[in-house]
């Protein structure tokens, strides 16, 4: 495995009910996890989100990671206004225009330029209809690749895992991410050729 998406965010109140099921420290344990294992030996591309990008910039940051080598951030020009201050520090974001007042119309076009490339595997973690907006489009475009729907931190994620029968509930994220993205322990980081 080359090229992981992550689609993950923290939901919210009064965007859904997604927030009834959702763990935020779970979310977040399972994001931070997941970059633990895969920075520097998968190259990670996800949409960018308040709640996730500034922890991508961080772990990068711990792991002593070159994040324009490690991670590709896409990015709709709609949310201008709010992106994280994290934003300006990743040289190699992926900027898609909106489409003029049209929220729907601009996050499908980031959500299918951000797909377009090859991948051998997508990780939903926490989220609203946003990650399941992204899982039916990645479906459809990678039919082949492995689709992993993190259930225990609750979200979207956790209806998509009951969707797909993928019962695992525990909270070792890292073994269930080295496991499951067959990503071993020993890995070098920074050896991987994207």
């Amino acid at each position: 495995m080359r090229r992981i998406f992550l689609s993950a965010s923290v939901p919210v109140a009064g965007q859904g009910d997604y927030h009834q099921t959702a763990n935020p420290f779970l979310i977040q344990f399972a994001v931070r996890e997941l970059l633990t294992v895969c920075l520097g030996r998968r190259l990670l591309v996800w949409g960018g989100h308040p709640a996730i990008t500034p922890m991508v910039w961080a772990v990068c940051e711990d792991l002593g990671i070159e994040y324009a080598k490690a991670v590709i951030l896409y990015q709709s020009r709609l949310f201008e206004d709010v992106f994280p201050d994290e934003n300006a520090r990743f040289g190699n974001v992926v900027f898609i225009d909106a489409v003029e007042g049209d929220r729907a119309k601009s996050l499908a076009r980031m959500r299918t330029e951000m797909l377009s490339g090859p991948f051998d595997a997508a990780v939903f973690i926490g989220g609203m209809d946003g990650v399941i907006d992204e899982y039916q489009l990645f479906q459809k475009m990678h039919p082949n690749a492995k689709v992993l729907a993190v259930r225990s931190p609750g979200g979207a994620a956790m209806k998509l895992a009951d969707q797909l029968g993928q019962i695992d509930d525990r909270i070792d994220f890292a073994r269930l991410f080295h496991e499951e993205l067959g990503i071993a322990v020993t890995e070098k980081r920074d050896q991987v050729k994207y």
